[in-house]
């Protein structure tokens, strides 16, 4: 006969291992289940740490299994939230609610209390943990519904306290992963990310490593600060990065920074067959142009402001690693072939051409390429010959 202590011990041992909220949620159902109780629908939600997502949840219904929602920043993501048990709760300053189905006059306007009645639901409960330290990762809530006619039995109420406080442990301890992994990749990269979790955040660790190199710039825009409002030179600066920045993270390229107004990404490359890696960067950089082309035109049809690019695309050796102070770390590439590509850079302007390439890269993805010329470059002792893609 299955005991509900069972469940709690499997419940913090599965909240040591499981990375998805989904495998908790199941198992809780399950054994719930098991020891008796009507569930007809459970599900667990959580604020995100997320650029794309202020939250989500995770329902499992008796007859169509498991679904998962994702509220956005925008303002249907908001108004999705304002009509959730989850804002009444928390307007009202509660942690805990629970509603016999179906609603009557009294209840407060939630579109899913008639939702489940219609479902067949005969009553509804609702719990809010909070977790400490001020994020916003506040807390999770755990809600419930049973088609029981005599609705949730005083045992089933009593379990679901007992329980909770695990359950809330074992969500507090995925989403606090998850949200470590997501938001260092979305500030450091994906690649990256895994590099430092995985315990790479001395100063100075890092590895040599070759790879195809792209450094963009976007043109005039110091002058922009000059006759435009911060707010909208972020929103402008915003689209160009998005525009170029996803034709880089397509070809698996990995952006390593933003620098005012440049990217710097690398294509970690074969030493012996670097080829394969510059392909991808050079198609990144020609649909990166395209792209920014088409936010350009875009912008003059509103009477905005256009902000062209120039593309340097190199290749060699990099260090990949963390350079910084003790406290303060930047985990990027240097070396004298991203110096080699920021000089070139340089040279867009002089050339009369926005993407340009070094002679090892063309060597390696020769494409419509056409020689402009052989540049001393600042700092280095060699000149150098700079290649251009024609427009």
């Amino acid at each position: 006969m299955p005991r509900l202590q069972d469940l709690i011990d499997w419940i913090i041992a599965e909240g040591l291992s499981a990375d998805s909220i989904e495998t908790i949620l199941q198992g809780v159902v399950e054994r719930l289940t098991d020891l008796g109780y009507p569930i007809l629908r459970a599900s667990i939600a959580m604020p995100s740490i997320d650029p794309l997502q202020r939250g989500f949840s995770v329902a499992w219904h008796r007859s169509s299994g498991f679904s998962t929602e994702v509220q956005g920043h925008d303002e249907a993501g908001q108004e999705l939230f304002r009509r959730s048990p989850i804002s009444y709760l928390l307007e009202n300053n509660l942690q805990y609610a629970r509603w016999r189905l179906p609603p009557g006059p009294d209840a407060p306007s939630i579109p899913l209390l008639t939702e489940l009645a219609e479902l067949g639901a005969t009553d509804y409960l609702m719990k809010l943990v909070s977790f400490p330290g001020d994020t916003a990762l506040a807390g999770v809530s755990f809600s419930i519904a049973v088609d029981d006619a005599d609705g949730f039995s005083d045992r089933l109420i009593a379990d679901l306290d007992r329980l909770v406080p695990a359950l809330s442990l074992a969500c507090c301890r995925i989403a606090t992963t998850r949200v470590a992994s997501d938001v260092l990749a979305v500030y450091t990269g994906t690649r990256t990310s895994g590099r430092i979790l995985n315990g790479h955040i001395r100063r100075g660790d890092g590895t040599a490593i070759y790879a195809a190199i792209l450094l963009a710039d976007l043109k005039n825009f110091t002058s922009l600060n000059e006759k435009h409002q911060p707010e909208r030179i972020v929103a402008w600066l915003n689209e160009h990065f998005q525009a170029i920045g996803a034709p880089v993270e397509q070809e698996g390229g990995e952006i390593l920074k933003f620098m005012g107004d440049s990217l710097l990404a690398i294509f970690p490359a074969d030493i012996d067959n670097p080829a394969e890696a510059c392909g991808r960067a050079l198609s990144a950089a020609r649909a990166a142009m395209g792209a920014n082309a088409d936010v350009n035109r875009r912008r003059a049809d509103a009477g905005e402001p256009e902000l062209l690019v120039d593309i340097v695309l190199h290749v060699g050796e990099v260090f990949y690693g963390n350079v910084g102070a003790a406290r303060r770390l930047d985990f990027t590439a240097i070396g004298r072939a991203v110096n080699e590509a920021a000089r070139m850079e340089k040279l867009a302007d002089e050339i009369g051409y926005s993407l340009l390439a070094s002679a090892d890269f063309v060597l390696q993805a020769p494409g419509r390429f056409e020689k402009a010329g052989t540049f001393p470059l600042k700092g280095v002792a060699r000149p150098a010959a700079v290649y251009a893609w024609p427009d």
